[in-house]
C-alpha cells in the first residue's frame, strides 16, 4: 500500500523544506518513544516520512514515482528504508540545521538509547586476496595450495583476548559492574533518561587489571599465516576461492575477515584451453594421412597415446578425441581433446618419389 509521506508530516506537496523541517520536529516531539505517551511506530513513519522529503533527490523522484522509488523501483535507493537507517542525523537533513554542542550530544543520546547509535566495537578483521598461479596440468585432478603470508593473527600470549587472564578483572568504577550508566537530561523536547553501554567497559562490567603487554589489548599482532586450499579438478582461469575466517584477526576475538584466492593458470606451451576443451597441434606426414597410420600423440600429463587418422579425413579440420580434454568443474565427465595437423612435407624430392607422386596425380585425375 503506498504511503503518503506529505501526509503522514501534515503537509502540502507544495510545503517548503523550511515547513516540511518544522512539522517533523514537532511531530517527532510528540511521538518520541522516550517520551510519555510516544509511539515507536509512529515515530518511525514519521522519520521515514522525512528522510524522503527533506532530501531534493529523493523528494523529486518521489513526486514522480510514488514510494515505489523508495523500495527500490525507481531511484536506484537501497529497497526500503528500516529502523537502523535514521541515525540523529534525520533531524537536521535538508534544512541548513546544523548540530552543535548539546545538540549533536543530545541525538546521540536519544539514538543510542533506541539501539541506533553506532558504539565503539573492536574492529573487524579485514579480508585478504592473494593471486595464486597454477599449471594447466594441476587443472585437470587438481591440488592442494599450501599458502603462507603476513597479516595480523591472534595474540598467542593472551590468546587473542587483549588481557592477562591470570590477573583477574575487577569491577568497573563508572558503571559499578552493570555495564550500563544512566543518564538525565533536559532538553526542549522534555526531560530524558537514557540507559547507555559504559564506555569505560564497553558494557561488561568489569576491566581486566592486566592489559596483554605483548599485543597493547589488541588481541592480535601482525604475524605470519599458514593456510591450505582445496583446488577443485577443472577450475577455471581467474575463478575465486573464498575461505572464510581464514583472512586478518579481528581485535580481541572479534570475527576475522575472509581470504579469497584468485587462481591464474599459466599458458601451456603445447595445450590452448576452451573450457573443459583442449586444443593441440601435431605434425605429421603426407604419407602418414593418405595411408592412414595410427599416429602417437601425448596428452596433458605427457603419457602417450594413438590416434587412427580416420578415412577421408579432411587435413583442415580438427580431429576430436573424447575424454581427453579437461574435467567439468563442478560436475562429471571430462571435455575433449582437439587434434589440428601440419603437414611436414619433404624440402626435396628423390627422382624415384617424384615418380610415384606423379602416379599418384595420374590415378587421382582417372578417379
Amino acid at each position: 500500500m503506498q504511503k503518503d509521506y506529505y501526509k503522514i508530516l501534515g503537509v502540502s506537496k507544495n510545503a517548503s523544506e523550511e515547513e516540511i523541517k518544522k512539522a517533523y520536529h514537532r511531530l517527532a516531539h510528540q511521538y518520541h518513544p522516550d517520551k510519555a505517551g510516544g509511539d515507536e511506530k509512529k515515530f518511525k513513519e514519521i522519520s521515514e516520512a522525512y528522510q524522503i522529503l527533506s532530501n531534493k533527490e529523493k523528494r523529486v523522484q518521489y513526486d514522480r514515482f510514488g514510494q515505489v522509488f523508495s523500495e527500490g523501483g525507481g531511484g536506484g535507493g537501497r529497497p526500503a528504508y528500516g529502523w537502523e537507517d535514521f541515525g540523529p542525523d534525520v533531524f537536521w537533513q535538508g534544512g541548513g540545521f546544523e548540530p552543535s554542542g548539546d545538540w549533536g550530544d543530545l541525538f546521540e543520546s536519544i539514538f543510542e538509547n533506541l539501539g541506533v547509535s553506532p558504539r565503539r566495537t573492536y574492529t573487524h578483521g579485514s579480508d585478504i586476496e592473494i593471486k595464486q598461479e597454477i599449471d594447466l596440468k594441476d587443472v585437470l585432478k587438481g591440488l592442494k595450495l599450501h599458502l603462507s603470508f603476513s597479516t595480523y593473527v591472534p595474540c598467542a600470549d593472551c590468546q587473542g583476548q587483549g588481557y592477562d587472564k591470570t590477573r583477574g578483572f575487577s569491577s568497573c568504577s563508572t558503571c559499578g559492574g552493570r555495564g550500563k550508566i544512566r543518564e538525565n537530561r533536559q532538553t526542549f523536547f522534555g526531560n530524558f533518561s537514557q540507559v547507555k553501554i559504559c564506555p569505560q567497559c564497553q558494557g561488561l562490567g568489569q576491566i581486566p587489571n592486566k592489559v596483554c603487554s605483548i599485543c597493547s589489548g589488541k588481541g592480535r599482532i601482525k604475524g605470519e599465516k599458514e593456510v591450505v586450499v582445496d583446488v577443485a579438478p577443472g577450475i577455471e582461469n581467474g575463478q575465486v576461492i573464498k575461505i572464510k575466517g581464514a583472512g586478518e584477526a579481528g581485535e580481541r576475538k572479534s570475527p576475522a575477515g575472509d581470504l579469497y584466492v584468485v587462481i591464474k593458470v599459466r599458458p601451456h606451451p603445447l595445450f590452448e584451453r576452451k573450457g573443459a576443451d583442449l586444443f593441440t597441434i601435431k605434425e605429421i606426414k603426407l604419407s602418414d594421412l593418405l595411408l592412414r597410420k595410427e599416429i602417437f600423440c601425448f596428452d596433458l600429463n605427457g603419457d602417450k597415446f594413438n590416434v587412427q587418422i580416420p578415412a577421408g579425413f579432411n587435413v583442415r579440420e580438427k580431429l576430436r578425441i573424447p575424454g581427453q580434454g579437461l574435467p567439468a568443474f563442478g560436475s562429471f565427465g571430462r571435455g575433449d581433446l582437439y587434434l589440428s595437423f601440419n603437414l611436414k612435407l619433404p624440402k626435396k624430392l628423390s627422382p624415384k618419389a617424384k615418380k610415384i607422386i606423379e602416379e599418384l596425380e595420374d590415378e587421382w585425375d582417372s578417379a
